[in-house]
């Protein structure tokens, strides 16, 4: 633990990591400021002098993950032609799943001041599933006039089924159900190959 009065580095993704690894562990009903506090192994207070509180925290954490895989997802257009077109999208949309990814929605959800904070940061611009999806959609039209996407998919639309579908299993899984990475990658290969 840091002494009293030293900085600690990186404060933000320091208790970041520490909420992923307490939701991992032991599912969203354990995570408190105390738990993050007690695993980042840092002082008690500290969560508390960087956020408003406990909801202010959880929804900046849900909104770093989500800009953190759109920036991925918006790097997709740029990776036409290199790899495979199931793998780009799998490194992107998988990343969702990544780091409790799951719990940690299914955690906003059942906080609505966190939720509200997030609804409005969406709606005032914040990076989420609408960007993923636009990344996604603008990658699928790359390879498909590169033509290693069937002319016969609709990339808007394929797009939104895998944003979709991903959403929908975030909302959905928690620590101890399957995992949805699998059934993920399935549908991403089913949707890019067409009929």
């Amino acid at each position: 633990m840091a002494p009293r009065g030293v900085a600690t580095p990186d404060v933000r993704e320091r208790l970041f990591a520490a909420a992923e690894r307490v939701v991992e562990r032991a599912g969203p009903g354990a995570l408190t400021s105390r738990s993050v506090t007690t695993e980042a192994g840092c002082a008690k207070g500290l969560l508390h002098a960087h956020f408003a509180g406990f909801d202010e925290f959880v929804a900046e954490l849900c909104l770093d993950r989500f800009a953190r895989t759109a920036a991925r997802a918006r790097a997709l257009p740029g990776l036409a032609g290199q790899g495979t077109v199931t793998g780009n999208l799998d490194a992107v949309v998988l990343a969702l799943f990544d780091s409790g990814g799951p719990a940690l929605s299914g955690l906003a959800m059942t906080r609505p001041a966190a939720m509200a904070r997030v609804r409005a940061a969406l709606e005032g611009g914040a990076p989420g599933f609408a960007a993923v999806q636009e990344a996604v959609t603008g990658y699928l039209t790359a390879e498909q006039e590169l033509g290693r996407v069937a002319e016969s998919v609709d990339p808007g639309t394929a797009a939104l089924a895998i944003v979709g579908t991903a959403h929908h299993l975030l909302m959905t899984g928690w620590p101890g159900t399957p995992d949805p990475r699998p059934a993920m990658s399935r549908l991403v290969a089913a949707l890019v190959q067409g009929p």
